[in-house]
């Protein structure tokens, strides 16, 4: 693991960076219990972590619409346990016609126990390469970006999952996205994002969107580091490094 930066000293870039491919298959990455076994509301679940309850904003939601169904997408799903259960609920309710939900995560644990009706698909993917095949009204991905390499490009591809006025909101810990010497790049990046339409709240360490559209931020993705040690949650997670382009400062 890599030793903390003291205060006073300089930062530096670790000796090497892995790929996406080879990042994918660090236990950091393949052992995250951060959500593992989230449930759709109670102490350990969605509605604790996001600040609101996604089935009941979706039910919310389609009442209001004529839209043919509503979809949520959960990147970094984990067992798919909340899920799961928010599907259960439309089943039992006779909407699991008008809902669509998609678990995507990199490890294949999913709960075993099958959903009733017909809203979940459960999908072993790095959210990094895998593309939808339609537009959600409810993007969501709790504490997932901690263990992804590629950051920026993660949420440039989620802007163009976005339905028209569908929302994204995601945890994401600035101070892992770094410069190629190491430096966090910290505020010029939040600028950044709020200039290319996302809203960032750093005193929770969110991010969010409102509806879709192209991304372009200026850096490139050089690699990530699994031996950063341990993130504002206290779990080991991923550090990503970027070189900045000319005028980004």
């Amino acid at each position: 693991m890599a030793a903390p930066v003291r205060a006073g000293e300089p930062f530096a870039a670790p000796d090497r960076l892995l790929d996406d491919t080879t990042l994918e298959a660090s236990a950091v990455v393949a052992n995250s219990a951060m959500n593992r076994e989230r449930q759709l509301a109670g102490v350990n679940s969605y509605t604790r972590e996001l600040g609101f309850n996604p089935l009941d904003w979706l039910l919310t939601r389609t009442r209001r619409s004529r839209q043919a169904t509503m979809g949520w997408l959960d990147l970094c799903c984990g067992t798919g346990r909340g899920l799961r259960q928010a599907a259960d609920a439309l089943a039992r309710d006779g909407l699991d016609d008008r809902v669509t939900i998609v678990g995507v995560d990199l490890v294949d644990f999913f709960d075993p126990t099958p959903a009733r009706g017909q809203a979940l698909r459960l999908t072993c993917a790095s959210i990094t390469s895998w593309s939808p095949d339609r537009r959600f009204d409810l993007i969501t991905c709790v504490h997932g970006l901690h263990y992804v390499g590629d950051k920026l490009g993660a949420l440039t591809r989620v802007a163009g999952w976005l339905a028209e006025d569908g929302q994204f909101t995601a945890d994401l810990d600035l101070d892992s996205i770094r410069r190629a010497d190491g430096r966090p790049v910290g505020r010029l990046l939040a600028t950044a994002l709020r200039a290319a339409g996302f809203t960032v709240d750093t005193r929770r360490h969110r991010i969010g969107r409102r509806g879709p559209g192209p991304v372009s931020l200026p850096w490139t993705y050089l690699g990530a580091d699994d031996r950063a040690g341990p993130n504002y949650t206290g779990q080991p997670a991923v550090h990503s490094y970027y070189a900045e382009a000319p005028g980004a400062r």
